[in-house]
């Protein structure tokens, strides 16, 4: 082998040497076996994810992805959004393109162009699509000099494409991917070909865009796509899509006349009796078991002087959220959440090392403003309340206080029914407060914690809070969609700012380290997750009405009047039907509006002292004792932390 041979070591340490250049994924792939060459999409190298064609200079640490790797279906879904920009291009030539990036489950591309597009126009773009792919063009990596890429753009008529450059510092290399005649700014990386990104796409919705998401901006026209492995997978997703829209918090919240929203509150939910119902019921369960676990319930203003933000530092990163007013020649701000608050609380009188760890919760009543376009149900809102605690302790009890934690976050969700919990570890954000040594020592603490509890996790870069790392715990709901819920944070910052102090076993003054917490997050977006996840079929301790207590006809009007005053007494929420309806239409309508369980009354029941019992979701029915059927409903109406004890 010559001086100049390139090696490239692969995942299980063995090592290829080649001494032709250049050298390429494609090459590698082809020397390992055929099957292999036929099989590899990408490349990466080094840790960094490469298109197969891309030429490798220089001795690297290499993997081949294949089509079957998460890896290869992002960029298939990054593909799959220039073939889209390249079927528009070809159709509408006068359209400029500006963004188009892969994202979760699919892809879309952000286009300037004066006609709005249409249904009719999706299924025309699509059929384009399919001849490009079909036309199998190689999509090939080039660079060009910054200057000379604003040009190039320009010249093209692309004005966003040279907008984007143009931010970009002089003297930079640009990379761009040619496929048949369209040319985009992109760093890649892309598969060899059109054809690999198949037949498993489609083209979803139309939805307008502020160029670079800013309202000041001109307003674009985004096309949603999805795009999959393979035919099985895209029905599949296309189902669960289905799925998704019957179980929808907003359109069940109606029918079940759980809440509403209107205009004049605009992101601000009107709770119902039943949704109200439900929602106390979380509270209490809340309530109990931050007990059980020795927090310290506490309530604070929601309007709070300026100053105080300012000093927390929440005033220059979160202002443009917060509602503000002035009273007194002073200016207020509601606040956006609870943690300068509650070191306030912790502030108040002489603190002990003796005292730690403080646990204080609050179930708070925060407000922060989203754009109207943000909106959504009950899963994003303006005004909503948090399960909000924070720990103060010694820097030593960081790891015992995240395992306490953990213990009390995982009994939670399966109480509520989600037994599949993914972990996140946020670190540092781009903009953040406090200095890197602090940061480290942060990081270095809460990865200890989470190593020593033994939860899997992944790595979430740049998303911690900006006083601290966080872990993000992610639940998955009945259709297997992520909602991310709780949060851990470790904060050396806030207790600085606000100079929180306790007395250490030596007599001086030290810091506590703050730990922020959350288990639900929020209980507006829990309640519309717990919506969707049981489809509104809530379990009896949750359901609004656990129970209807109807007659056959009205003779048996006396003896259902007893049972419903019987269920009332013992705490049973009860609904009594006496309507003059048929039986078969009351059941149906008491079912529609998932009622766990229906006791019918006819005259034998009546005259026996039975109720025959219908189940939700179910066609048989069973005749019981009255004490036998209500026993059952109360022992299914325990909270599963009762039912423990």
């Amino acid at each position: 082998m010559s001086n100049d041979s390139i090696k490239l070591t692969l995942p299980d340490g063995s090592v290829r040497e080649f001494d032709e250049t250049p050298v390429t994924g494609a090459t590698l792939a082809a020397d390992i076996g055929p099957g292999l060459a036929k099989a590899a999409v990408l490349i990466t190298v080094d840790g960094e994810l490469w298109d197969l064609n891309r030429p490798i200079s220089h001795d690297a640490k290499v993997s081949i992805v294949t089509k079957k790797d998460d890896a290869a279906l992002k960029a298939m879904r990054h593909d799959c959004a220039h073939v889209l920009a390249e079927a528009v291009k070809e159709i509408w030539p006068e359209t400029q393109v500006t963004i188009g990036p892969a994202i979760k489950d699919g892809f879309y591309y952000d286009f300037a162009r004066t006609e709005p597009f249409t249904p009719d126009d999706l299924e025309k773009i699509e059929k384009r699509m399919k001849e490009i792919i079909h036309r199998n063009e190689e999509i090939i990596r080039s660079e060009m000099d910054r200057d000379e890429a604003v040009k190039f753009f320009t010249d093209m008529g692309e004005t966003y494409k040279a907008e984007l450059i143009s931010a970009i510092p002089t003297g930079q290399t640009i990379t761009l991917y040619k496929q048949g005649d369209f040319i985009d700014l992109c760093k890649g990386p892309h598969l060899p070909s059109t054809k690999y990104v198949g037949d498993a796409f489609k083209l979803m919705s139309i939805a307008g865009a502020y160029w670079r998401g800013d309202s000041n901006n001109e307003m674009l026209q985004r096309i949603y796509g999805t795009v999959w492995r393979d035919r099985k997978e895209l029905k599949a997703y296309l189902m669960r899509l289905e799925e998704a829209e019957k179980r929808d918090h907003r359109k069940l919240g109606k029918e079940l006349k759980l809440f509403h929203f209107q205009e004049e509150a605009a992101g601000m939910p009107f709770w119902h009796p039943k949704g109200w119902t439900i929602y106390t019921q979380v509270e209490s369960y809340m309530r109990r078991k931050q007990i059980e676990y020795d927090y310290q319930e506490i309530k604070t203003p929601q309007l709070v002087d300026r100053k105080l933000w300012e000093q927390s530092g929440h005033w220059e990163k979160f202002r443009e959220h917060m509602y503000t007013t002035q009273a007194d020649e002073r200016h207020l701000a509601f606040k956006p959440m609870n943690c300068p608050c509650h070191v306030q609380v912790f502030n108040q009188g002489l603190v002990s090392y003796r005292d730690l760890p403080l646990r204080l919760a609050e179930f708070g009543s925060c407000h922060r403003y989203e754009p109207s376009g943000a909106l959504h149900g009950l899963m994003r809102v303006r005004a909503f309340v948090q399960d909000d605690a924070h720990i103060f302790c010694e820097e030593s009890q960081i790891t015992s206080e995240t395992e306490i934690f953990c213990k009390m976050l995982i009994e939670t969700y399966k109480d509520f029914g989600f037994t599949d919990i993914k972990v996140k570890f946020s670190d540092r954000p781009e903009v953040r407060s406090g200095t890197d040594e602090t940061w480290d020592k942060a990081e270095n603490a809460l990865k200890a914690a989470i190593d020593h509890v033994g939860l899997d996790y992944t790595m979430n870069p740049g998303e911690g809070a900006f006083y601290g790392p966080k872990l993000e715990f992610v639940l998955v709901d009945a259709i297997g969609r992520d909602w991310q819920c709780g949060t851990m944070q470790v904060d050396f910052v806030l207790p600085e700012r606000l100079d929180a102090t306790f007395v250490g076993a030596d007599n001086a003054k030290h810091r506590p380290v703050m730990l922020h917490r959350a288990i639900l997050g929020s209980f507006e977006r829990f309640m519309g997750i717990l919506i969707e996840h049981f489809a509104g079929c809530f379990p009896m301790w949750l359901a609004p009405i656990q129970v209807v207590v109807t007659g056959i006809s009205g003779d048996q009007d006396d003896y259902v009047r007893e049972i419903y005053s019987k269920m009332k007494a013992l705490g049973i929420r009860v609904e009594l039907d006496l309507r003059n309806e048929k039986i078969n239409y009351k059941v149906r309508e008491h079912s529609h509006a998932k009622v766990p369980a229906i006791f019918v009354v006819g005259g034998r029941e009546a005259e026996q002292k039975t109720v025959t019992v219908r189940r939700l979701g179910s066609k048989a029915q069973e005749t019981h004792s009255l004490e036998e059927a209500v026993q059952a409903i109360i022992d299914e109406a325990i909270a599963p932390d009762l039912r423990k004890n």
